[in-house]
Parts: C-alpha cells; structure tokens; sequence
C-alpha cells in the first residue's frame, strides 16, 4: 500500500527486473498531502518534493487527488 511500498499505478509496459522506465518517487508525508490534495504533483515536483522520471511518469498527476479533505 502506498506510501511505503513499490506499485504499479497506470497500466504501461510490462517490467520485470532493475529500474522501470518510468519512476516516480516522494516520501510518505508529501504522497498523502497529493493524495488529499493540499498539493498539486506540478508543483511537487518543480519544489523537489516529488522525483518523477521517465516520459510517462507525470501521468499519475492526473489521477490525484484521489480524495479531497
């Protein structure tokens, strides 16, 4: 379960060993402020709260914030 572990949030190509293509990283406490929205993934990212590598990566600011507070 997110923030502490590894998934596979979009569907995209199959990987299996080393790093995936595309990463995103960020710590528990900012993953939860996208999560409920106190914070948009752009500017998460442009602050360094959030590394995000790979052309598909950003796609997961798409689906946040999964529920507002």
């Amino acid at each position: 379960m997110p923030p502490f572990v590894a998934v596979q949030c979009i569907e995209g190509p199959r990987h299996t060993r080393g790093t995936p293509p595309n990463v995103v990283e960020t710590d528990p406490r900012t993953w939860l402020r996208l999560v409920v929205g106190s914070i948009d993934f752009a500017g998460a990212v442009d602050s360094g709260a959030v590394e995000a590598s790979g052309g598909r990566a950003a796609e997961i600011g798409r689906l946040l914030p999964i529920a507002r507070l």
